[in-house]
């Protein structure tokens, strides 16, 4: 590929400078996309990265959102990272999410501290798009472990899922609602709840916990996860 003219960079340039610019170095953008840092710089340099436009483009959405959990951000990148095509036109087998529009597709997004305090409104879209085609939804929450009103593991809580739940070092808990192999939530009646909070998943999430009798009234959610998928015909 011939270099590229760095007066016209790029879509993946653009993006990535526009990480730079908000505090994040190239070596940082490359970690959240799972990428070795050479590439980053070959976005610059070579014109590459159209295929982490769809990426780049949520990141730069995320963290002027306020977000700056790695974790969060790499799993951002990662539920929208473009699959590359085989030579018959087919999309790759490759591990990670993709995105919903058909029997088998899914989307996920994650949220940390910063982001959770803005209402990471960037899953919104996972929410509504999944609830569009038809598709079901899981989530996992993190709170401080005392504000859960039942006990790790309770089958009132997240009783039947595998690894319902997961503490932590920091007194915090992971617990998820919903998987594929119990059928999940209906995302369109999600997507309901999060159009009735004007965009806010965090508060429509704490709603839910509090309305279930799942966690106290003044729960603060620390991370959340959203992961939806078309089931198989």
């Amino acid at each position: 590929m011939s270099p590229a003219d760095p007066t016209n960079p790029n879509e993946a340039a653009r993006l990535t400078q526009q990480l730079i610019d908000q505090g994040c170095t190239k070596r940082q953008v490359a970690k959240m996309l799972g990428r070795d840092a050479s590439l980053v710089s070959q976005f610059f340099t070579k014109g590459k990265g159209a295929s982490m436009v769809g990426a780049l483009r949520q990141l730069v959405r995320a963290v002027r959102g306020g977000e700056r959990d790695a974790e969060a951000l790499s799993g951002i990148a990662e539920a929208n990272t473009k699959r590359r095509t085989t030579k018959g036109g087919q999309k790759a087998r490759v591990r990670g999410k993709d995105t919903v529009g058909e029997a088998g597709g899914s989307m996920a997004g994650r949220a940390g501290k910063q982001a959770i305090k803005s209402g990471a409104a960037h899953l919104a879209p996972v929410v509504h798009e999944t609830g569009q085609a038809g598709g079901k939804l899981a989530f996992t929450v993190r709170m401080k472990a005392n504000q859960y009103v039942y006990s790790a593991g309770s089958e009132k809580d997240s009783g039947g899922v595998r690894r319902g739940f997961i503490p932590r070092a920091d007194g915090t808990e992971e617990r998820t609602y919903g998987s594929a192999s119990n059928g999940g939530f209906d995302a369109a009646e999600w997507s309901q709840r999060v159009a009735d909070h004007h965009g806010d998943v965090t508060e429509a999430m704490r709603e839910w916990l509090v309305e279930t009798g799942r966690a106290v009234e003044d729960a603060d959610i620390a991370y959340l996860e959203v992961r939806g998928w078309i089931p198989e015909e």
